[in-house]
């Protein structure tokens, strides 16, 4: 696993002339990630006098973000964390420009990281601590895409810090304090804090309230650190695209919704397909009486029934996400279906023991046994239905699968794996 310190930086080359190499020597197993945000005090230039050698070893990773509108706190963030991702991070710290980590802090994250827990960092005025460490969070990969990053709604000065951590504790993740002796800060005034925008100078505390967020989880529509950078000094640009909210397979079960989850493993994104009824049944109830789901929220994609029950409400409370209507040949899907509702499935005889699952099929079908007739309307119903709902918008792939990564790859925009096409839970 590798372990990336994330710092942006723009009219901040004083700040980081103290704490960059300190940071670094004082933390041996991390990489830092500078964005150079398109600051104007020589700091392309500091870098490569500088920190050449940071760089050829592969301890620093420079990027330089062009584009001339003032420094937008929640979107630097974010920018950053997603080239960390590109960069192969495991675990992102925000570490702004004025903050001196400490020695052994990454120590410190290795010791107490686990995939359920986050770190951020409290600030105690009244124990003599430097104003300015409330941004040190770190957060998994996945618990940055999961939910969306920080808010980038946030612009200025603001409490996009507060609000990801707020986020990532309804999700349900378990947030430890950081420990304070890792966290100081260059003492400096208002008039650096607020030099890219004066017009939040009014704010001069960092315990915001944050009124009207109490559903809000997910975050920014997918369109998390978009933008075009340079790396290390490099002349060719890299363009950093929106990334999806979620993956939603709505196809009909029996057509593929396991190869397709298996699929989606292998591109990167975590993907669960029927846990358990217990499991689909909650979801089932947060979809119908709420439009969204805090346990379908834990991984980035979900497959197979219930789930492509509710694609109006999950396009609806997940913007920027996608969706992958999987079909069959319905001479094949019929045959499918058919054993699947007979008593050769070793799962059949746990239904009776098992109401939601008869629950389930009642809502679909309208009846628990298999009808040949009703069934392939529903199947048809249902295709046409959600064809018809995503026939102005380009977020849905209707795919038979046929076993080829560039379809799936070229709509998800996603690498093409080295490894066959998975081909689960076949019908024979």
């Amino acid at each position: 696993m590798r372990l990336f310190f994330c710092t942006t930086c723009k009219g901040r080359l004083d700040h980081l002339k103290r704490t960059l190499w300190r940071n670094l020597l004082d933390n041996m197993s991390a990489t830092t990630l500078l964005l150079d945000y398109n600051s104007k005090d020589e700091l392309a230039f500091w870098v490569k006098q500088n920190c050449t050698t940071l760089i050829n070893e592969g301890r620093l990773v420079y990027y330089r973000y062009t584009s001339p509108h003032p420094f937008k706190m929640a979107h630097a963030k974010n920018l950053a964390h997603r080239l960390a991702i590109r960069e192969g991070a495991d675990l992102l710290v925000n570490v702004d420009a004025d903050n001196f980590t400490g020695r052994g802090f990454d120590a410190w994250i290795w010791v107490n990281q686990n995939t359920q827990r986050y770190f951020w960092s409290r600030m105690v005025k009244e124990n003599g601590m430097t104003r300015g460490i409330s941004g040190r969070i770190a957060v998994t990969r996945e618990q940055f895409l999961l939910t969306g990053g920080y808010d980038e709604q946030f612009e200025t000065w603001s409490p996009d810090d507060k609000d990801f951590n707020q986020r990532l504790e309804k999700m349900g993740f378990e947030g430890l304090e950081v420990d304070p002796k890792f966290l100081h800060a260059i003492t400096h005034n208002d008039k650096v804090r607020f030099r890219e925008y004066p017009h939040a100078a009014t704010s001069s505390s960092e315990d915001f309230e944050l009124p009207g967020r109490e559903g809000i989880r997910v975050v920014n529509g997918g369109r998390v650190g978009c933008g075009t950078v340079y790396r290390n000094f490099n002349s060719i640009p890299i363009h950093v695209q929106p990334y999806p909210t979620r993956v939603f397979g709505i196809g009909m079960h029996k057509t593929g919704t396991t190869s397709l989850c298996k699929a989606l493993k292998v591109l990167g994104f975590s993907c669960k397909h029927w846990e358990s009824a217990h499991w689909a049944k909650k979801i089932y109830y947060d979809l119908m009486e709420k439009g969204s789901s805090v346990t379908m929220e834990q991984t980035m994609a979900v497959t197979d029934l219930p789930i492509g029950l509710f694609y109006r409400e999950l396009d609806q409370s997940y913007p920027g996400s996608k969706f992958i209507l999987t079909v069959r040949k319905e001479d094949e899907w019929l045959e499918s279906v058919e054993k699947h509702f007979s008593p050769s499935n070793c799962y059949y005889p746990t239904w009776d023991h098992d109401p939601f699952s008869h629950r389930l099929h009642l809502f679909v079908y309208g009846r628990r046994k298999f009808d040949k007739d009703v069934f392939l309307h529903r199947y048809r119903q249902h295709n046409f239905e959600v064809k018809d709902y995503f026939k102005d918008k380009a977020n849905l792939l209707v795919t038979e699968l046929n076993h080829d990564w560039h379809e799936l790859c070229g709509f998800l925009g996603a690498r093409l794996p080295s490894v066959p096409f998975p081909k689960e839970n076949v019908t024979t």
